[in-house]
């Protein structure tokens, strides 16, 4: 396995039960080389040779707030507490992570 996808499971790893990143916001946080398309490939790379179960493959979803890899996804999300819109979308602001250090504060003005 790449060093680049141990990085992507160290970051999942640390999104908490009941919150969501998105596969940008993971590759963001794992730094260069690594983007949300390479995100996407780890995570399926669990499906065909599972590295550790105690990753959260399922809080990972797209920039548009729906999950990518289907029912079972949703069905895991709902279980942790995280709610749906009628078209299928999680609300980012309520149950996006903040990421590791938690949300950025503001820059001050001058």
């Amino acid at each position: 396995m790449s060093t680049v996808y141990e990085r992507i499971y160290r970051v999942v790893r640390q999104i908490p039960l009941g919150k969501v990143a998105t596969y940008g916001q993971v590759a963001r946080l794992v730094g260069p080389p690594c983007n949300a398309r390479i995100v996407g490939w780890a995570l399926a790379a669990l499906e065909v040779h599972p590295v550790d179960p105690a990753v959260p493959w399922q809080r990972v979803i797209n920039a548009k707030g729906k999950v990518s890899i289907g029912n079972e996804q949703r069905e895991l999300l709902e279980q942790e507490g995280v709610a749906f819109d009628i078209h299928g979308r999680i609300d980012l602001t309520r149950f996006g992570w903040d990421g590791p250090e938690g949300p950025t504060p503001p820059r001050p003005m001058g």
